[in-house]
């Protein structure tokens, strides 16, 4: 999944990219809210990790921007503001969580987890589509009788589409997805995850539409 953190403070913002890089989510990392809007209006995220004390616009600012455009994208919180006052109107501008500084990594990636399966209309700890089952916590996949470990790359290409059972995403989405600014994309990257999933999991896990895109199926 792609995040967009947004997070003045240089210390804090690098430790977050490589903790999220480590728990296989591509990371677009902004300063100000100014440029936090800047990327919001030009590219898709699954989540968006605010602060709010920035330079050139204040954090909730921007989430009302965010909100006015758009009520589905997940917007976690994670400030140094920790009166319960700012809680609350963080919470009622439209945020899904707050968590305030100083948190633990651990912490804040399990309300990332949560918030995500909310937003995918699934409250439970797990992934599930028919026959498919997937761990956001472990990264364990489940189809059928096979179960296996995935990549990073992996678990977050099937996350995508497990987001969205039953839905199509080409090539182009799948890649905004998974791969955060500074990453170099091979042409066949897709294709080789897709390829590594299959191969785990079993060939029909993932389904092919030919000139479109794959999904995984939408089963009761």
């Amino acid at each position: 999944m792609r995040i967009l953190l947004v997070e003045d403070d240089a210390m804090i913002g690098e430790a977050m990219v490589r903790a999220l890089k480590a728990a296989s989510y591509a990371v677009d990392w902004v300063q100000d809210g100014s440029a936090a809007l800047t990327a919001f209006e030009s590219q898709h995220y699954g989540l968006i990790l605010l602060d709010l004390g920035l330079p050139r616009r204040d954090g909730l600012e921007v989430l009302q921007r965010i909100r006015r455009v758009d009520p589905d994208t997940s917007v976690l919180i994670v400030t140094a503001r920790d009166e319960v006052e700012e809680r609350i109107r963080g919470l009622d501008l439209g945020a899904d969580d707050y968590v305030p500084k100083p948190f633990e990594m651990s912490e804040l990636l399990a309300r990332m987890r949560a918030v995500i399966r909310r937003r995918g209309g699934n409250g439970g700890p797990l992934m599930v589509s028919g026959q498919l089952t997937l761990d956001p916590a472990t990264r364990q996949a489940r189809y059928g009788e096979q179960q296996a470990q995935l990549s990073g790359k992996e678990f977050a290409l099937l996350q995508a589409l497990l987001l969205r059972p039953g839905a199509i995403l080409s090539r182009r989405e799948l890649e905004d997805r998974i791969y955060g600014w500074n990453e170099e994309v091979e042409s066949n990257a897709i294709e080789f995850l897709i390829h590594a999933i299959r191969k785990k999991l079993g060939s029909t896990v993932i389904r092919n539409i030919r000139g479109v895109g794959w999904l995984v199926s939408r089963e009761s």
